[in-house]
Formats: C-alpha cells, sequence, structure tokens
C-alpha cells in the first residue's frame, strides 16, 4: 500500500491550504483514512479521520470548524482543506489508512500504512 501526502508549503497567518493524499495498493473505499500532524519536538497527534463512505468524520479540537476533512472514493485519494490557519498548525502532516474496518479512530496506533508527509508552514 502506497499513501502520497502532497499540498504543503508555506502560507500566512488567516491562509488556507488543501492537502490531498493519494492511495495505491489496497481497497481505499473500504477503509477508513485519517490526517495526523507533527511539529518539532512533539509527538504526532491525531487531526481528522472519515470514514469509508465518507459519510462520517471526527475532528480534534484544536482544528474544528477550521478544517474539513472529505474523500474521493472514485480518485483514492482524501482531502485535508484547512482554513484560518495559525502558527500552531505548523507541522509535517501524514495521511495513514486504519487497520481494520469498522469505526473510525484516533489512536495513531491503530493505523498501519502512511503517507510520507507534507510540511505546512503558517507564518505570522
Amino acid at each position: 500500500v502506497q499513501l502520497q501526502a502532497s499540498g504543503g508549503g508555506l502560507v500566512q497567518t488567516g491562509g488556507s491550504l488543501r492537502l490531498s493524499c493519494a492511495a495505491q495498493g489496497r481497497t481505499f473505499s473500504s477503509y477508513n483514512m485519517g490526517w495526523f500532524r507533527q511539529a518539532p519536538g512533539e509527538e504526532r497527534e491525531f487531526v481528522a479521520v472519515i470514514s469509508s463512505s465518507g459519510g462520517g468524520s471526527m475532528y480534534a479540537d484544536s482544528v474544528k470548524g477550521r478544517f474539513t476533512i472529505s474523500r474521493d472514493n472514485a480518485k483514492n485519494t482524501m482531502y485535508l482543506q484547512m482554513n484560518s490557519l495559525k502558527s500552531e498548525d505548523t507541522a509535517v502532516y501524514y495521511c495513514a489508512s486504519q487497520r481494520f474496518r469498522g469505526v473510525p479512530v484516533r489512536n495513531r496506533n491503530l493505523y498501519d500504512y502512511w503517507g510520507q508527509g507534507t510540511l505546512v508552514t503558517v507564518s505570522s
């Protein structure tokens, strides 16, 4: 299974970015997919997860109302629309595929395939 994250970059505070995660090698539409992020010196943390059908999602409190996760199963691609970006959103963002089918989860240890990460830098 290969996950390829893209779309990161440098943006000013209050700006927007859209991240993409393209998947190959697994039945994409059968698995819940998540976004995580890791800032320098910090642990990797949950950002958002979307169910296999796209009908359900969960967000970390820190991004709720600003970020939107979505997916296009026909294109084997997941997205993260990030609006009203803050300096504390600066991190490497990773996409991941949940290990098992069923309820979407926040625990990163329950994800088995990871993309390489894309850097988001928010400057003031």
